[in-house]
C-alpha cells in the first residue's frame, strides 16, 4: 500500500507562483512513476507533469515552460508552477505507480489551486 500527502495548494494572483508537494510513503522501493493531475470543475481529470524514480519528466503542453516537476530521494515530488494563470485554477492530484504495474494508482486527497485575475 501506498500513502501519498498532498500540501501547497492555495490562493494566489495570476502570475504568481506556487510550489507544491507530495510526500510518498509505503513499501516504494522500486521502479516508479509519481505525477500531478489536476481537474477543474465541470472537466476531466487532465495531467500535468510526471516523474520516474530514474527522473525522466513529462509533461502535458499546458505545463512546459511554466511548471516543474521534481523529486527528492525521498520520494517527495514537487511542482514548481510558475505564470499562474486563471485556468490553472483546479484540484490538483498527485498520483504514484510502480512501472511494473501500471495499472495500479495511487491518488492523493488533492489541493486546491485558485488562481484570480
Amino acid at each position: 500500500q501506498v500513502q501519498l500527502v498532498e500540501s501547497g495548494g492555495d490562493l494566489v494572483q495570476a502570475g504568481g507562483s506556487l510550489r507544491l508537494s507530495c510526500a510518498a510513503s509505503g513499501s516504494i522501493d522500486r521502479l516508479n512513476a509519481m505525477g500531478w493531475y489536476r481537474q477543474a470543475p465541470g472537466k476531466q481529470r487532465e495531467l500535468v507533469a510526471t516523474i520516474t524514480s530514474l527522473r525522466d519528466a513529462n509533461y502535458a503542453d499546458s505545463a512546459k515552460g511554466r511548471f516543474t516537476i521534481s523529486r527528492d530521494t525521498k520520494n517527495t515530488v514537487y511542482l514548481r508552477m510558475n505564470s499562474l494563470r486563471p485556468e490553472d485554477t483546479a484540484v490538483y492530484y498527485c498520483n504514484f505507480k510502480f512501472l511494473a504495474v501500471p495499472s495500479n494508482v495511487y491518488w492523493g486527497q488533492g489541493t486546491q489551486v485558485t488562481v484570480s485575475s
